[in-house]
């Protein structure tokens, strides 16, 4: 599974992506996985009262990826946020990589039929 973020002609760099580019409106046609990069804790919170089917605690990220190297001029990086993993501690500036997981939550127990949707995705852990 990837990890994409999306790029238009223009280097403009959004995740999730979008048909069209929300800086320029250009269609979004090319792709960089962050799931094999090294990205920033920009911020982070924990939640303790969360959704049915999602852990508690569970420690939620902005992470900022470096991707200057496929824009050609466009945008420097990219802001994707995403659950931490189980028992991790971080702290804004730490290093963190995306790590698969199969479930980020609990497909019994929310109010949609399991197979209506993905349930895997991945969770940033902290770099040693």
């Amino acid at each position: 599974m990837t990890f994409d973020a999306h790029i238009c002609p223009n280097g403009h760099v959004t995740y999730p992506g979008h048909t069209l580019c929300p800086t320029c409106h250009e269609p979004q046609t090319d792709t960089v996985d962050l799931a094999d990069r090294t990205g920033e804790v920009v911020t982070w919170t924990t939640s303790t009262a969360t959704p049915p089917g999602v852990r508690a605690p569970n420690t939620i990220a902005i992470v900022e990826f470096d991707v200057s190297d496929v824009t050609d001029g466009g945008d420097d990086s990219v802001r994707a946020i995403g659950q931490v993993t189980e028992d991790a501690d971080v702290e804004t500036g730490d290093s963190v990589e995306p790590v698969y997981a199969e479930e980020l939550r609990d497909p019994e127990a929310g109010i949609k039929e399991p197979e209506s949707q993905a349930w895997d995705g991945y969770r940033f852990e902290p770099v040693q």
